[in-house]
């Protein structure tokens, strides 16, 4: 009995002891565990804040980044105003040139346009002179039969077909040669200028002996007042030309006589000098 006691206590003992030890061993693994889990979680701690510093840092890059973009776009918007203006600058240029050779050409037209103003006022002046010898010349002579003006830089002296011519005929009356004695001596004081002399008709038909028609009696007084202005009064031949109009210029309707009477008519028109025009154009300026 005494023995199996002791067994038991003794088994006891070694059941105790082999508890103890297991529990030392679990402590230390436990400690060893919990040591590990410690750093764990430390290194998990240190990942963590790396992490956070790392995201921080990130975002931080990212908005540097984001601002140079900005910076590169303004930049590049910047860069292009400049080449913008600066090609802006170049067309300014480029029409401020075109604007100085555009404003000398105005200048010198300016100045071409006032010689041409001061000829023509100049010609208009000679023109009028040339109206006034006219009209002082033949101031004895009836309105009605003659008339003298200016238009379209040319003078007309329109004498009447009674006054020159019997009706049908193109032979020059004989008190017709002071009319045209005076004229002549107007257009001899003016050797430079050139004339033409118009024969107008009425529209009533005509042909007899060598007339053929309003045409041919036209053209046969203007060549008769011509050759008389020729030998008679000694103008050059090659300041004068003839020309018949017949009935296809009235100055008034051919419905009455008196229409017709207007209508025929001998006409010198005394041509507007363009080439003494244009040298006026060409003299020296004062």
């Amino acid at each position: 009995m005494k023995y199996v006691f002791l067994v038991s206590a003794l088994i006891i003992c070694l059941a105790s002891c082999v508890s103890k030890k297991k529990l030392q061993q679990s402590e230390m693994k436990y400690a060893q565990l919990d040591s590990f889990y410690v750093k764990v979680q430390q290194d998990l701690k240190a990942c963590r804040d790396e992490e956070e510093a790392s995201a921080r840092k990130r975002a931080q890059m990212e908005s540097e980044a984001q601002a140079l973009y900005k910076e590169i776009d303004f930049l590049k918007k910047n860069n292009n105003q400049m080449i913008g203006q600066l090609k802006d600058l170049s067309v300014i240029s480029s029409q401020a040139e075109s604007i100085k050779k555009s404003l000398e050409n105005i200048g010198s037209k300016d100045i071409y346009i006032q010689d041409l103003q001061k000829a023509i006022s100049q010609k208009d002046s000679l023109n009028m002179a040339l109206v006034m010898n006219l009209k002082s010349s033949l101031a004895d002579i009836n309105d009605a039969d003659i008339e003298i003006k200016v238009e379209k830089s040319a003078v007309f002296i329109s004498i009447s077909d009674k006054m020159l011519f019997k009706t049908g005929s193109y032979d020059v009356n004989e008190k017709a040669m002071t009319v045209l004695g005076k004229v002549a001596q107007v257009l001899n004081s003016r050797p430079d200028i050139e004339f033409m002399v118009e024969g107008h008709t009425d529209n009533v038909p005509i042909k007899k002996n060598c007339i053929l028609d309003n045409w041919d009696l036209s053209t046969k007084r203007a060549t008769s007042v011509v050759r008389i202005l020729q030998n008679q009064f000694k103008i050059d031949p090659r300041r004068i030309t003839a020309g018949g109009r017949g009935e296809y210029l009235p100055v008034a309707a051919n419905d009455d006589a008196a229409g017709k009477n207007l209508n025929r008519r001998t006409r010198i028109v005394i041509l507007p000098q363009l080439d003494q025009f244009f040298k006026l154009l060409e003299s020296p300026k004062s």
